[in-house]
Formats: C-alpha cells, sequence, structure tokens
C-alpha cells in the first residue's frame, strides 16, 4: 500500500467508552464518523513531524486502522473487506475542537490539518478474532501513554464497515480510523514516539512544533 494511493480517510470518534468519558462525551448509540482530508496524511517512517504551534494544545489519539481492499457491498465481512491495517495517530487541535463543539460546528479545524492523520506501516490485516488478541500502543518519550484493544470498542468492527459502506460508501483505497482508547493527551516539542501492534513497531517519529 501507498500512501499516495489512498482515497477517502473515515475516523469513528468516541467509540471506546471511557475515552468518551475522559473527555465528559456522552457515549454515542450510533457510530459516530468525520473525515480528514488526504492531505492531512503522513507516514511515521522515522523521520520528523511538523505540527501547528500556534492553535493551542495537539492531542495524540492512537487507534487501530484499517485499509480497504475493494468495493463495499452488502453482506460482505471484515475479513473479506479489509486487506491491510496499521497503527496510527488521529491528532487533534484540542482547543480548536472545544470551541468548535461549543458553536457546534463541525471538526474539521480541529481535525484536517497537515498532518494530523499519521499512519505505520501498512501489514497485512490478521483477520477480527486474531486482532482482538492483540494489544495496540503509543510509546511516547520511552513510556508508555495510551494502550487499546478492538475487543473493547463500543462499535465493533462489522458495524463500522456496515454503517460507512451503507452512508459514505467504501472501495480501495480508503481508511478507516477505529477510534481511541483513554489516556490521550498532549504532545510537545521534540517528543519520541512509537506505534506498536504488540510488540511489533508499525512507525515511529519525532514532533516538530513550528
Amino acid at each position: 500500500m501507498k500512501v499516495k494511493d489512498i482515497k477517502n480517510i473515515y475516523c469513528v470518534g468516541r467509540n471506546y467508552a471511557l475515552h468518551a468519558k475522559e473527555l465528559h462525551n456522552d457515549i454515542p448509540t450510533s457510530p459516530f464518523l468525520f473525515s480528514k482530508p488526504t492531505h492531512a496524511l503522513v507516514e511515521a517512517a522515522g523521520q520528523s513531524i511538523t505540527l501547528p504551534s500556534d492553535q493551542g494544545e495537539v492531542h495524540f489519539e492512537t487507534e487501530l486502522i484499517l485499509h480497504i481492499g475493494q468495493s463495499y457491498k452488502g453482506g460482505i465481512t471484515v475479513d473479506e473487506l479489509v486487506d491491510e491495517m496499521t497503527i496510527g495517530l488521529d491528532l487533534t487541535l484540542r482547543d480548536v475542537q472545544s470551541e468548535l463543539k461549543q458553536k457546534k460546528h463541525p471538526w474539521l479545524l480541529a481535525k484536517g490539518f497537515k498532518h494530523s492523520a499519521v499512519v505505520g506501516n501498512f501489514i497485512p490485516f490478521e483477520g477480527v478474532e486474531a486482532s482482538k488478541k492483540k494489544d495496540f500502543s503509543l510509546v511516547k518519550n520511552n513510556e508508555r501513554v495510551q494502550l487499546g484493544n478492538i475487543k473493547n470498542l463500543i462499535f465493533d468492527l462489522q458495524t463500522i464497515i456496515d454503517f460507512t459502506g451503507k452512508h459514505f460508501g467504501l472501495d480501495k483505497g480508503d481508511l478507516i480510523f477505529t477510534g481511541t482508547p483513554e489516556g490521550v493527551g498532549p504532545l510537545s516539542h521534540h517528543d519520541e514516539l512509537s506505534l506498536k501492534w504488540g510488540q511489533q513497531e508499525l512507525g515511529s517519529c519525532i514532533i516538530s512544533f513550528r
């Protein structure tokens, strides 16, 4: 999979109960989706990733990401539709998002800025049941700051796939960020990040604010 071939980026918000609670949000009763532009996409390949320094705190949100391998049709399973996966970050301008929430405006300014969709190296999708047996995590400056497992999703992968496919469509090259567990927090200049699937590092980067 090449990043330049990515088409649409869908993100599921508030899909872990403890994360919804930590941000004082109601737990949704149906999948809550937003999108990011492809200009937000960046690979975590050991390099420095530049983020805006003039818009308040930038928070990390670590997620399991699905790569869609074929066109969606009703009745298709996750294991049939998804060909690759990785771990990544849905970066958020938290202060901007709080203002947008108060005004009941869309989240694009807080979620769609350049380099806000960080992805690790894509690997073959291991299947839903096998993926429940591994945790994903974010290590920041040699300390684990987030730990999650898709078995704790409010809306499981099949529900997410069916909801997204029905309402927006899904095709080869689309990505789905499946939601972040509790433990989100702010990034600082020169933070060193490592994205892990079990014990395997799928990506790393250094944060730079300018």
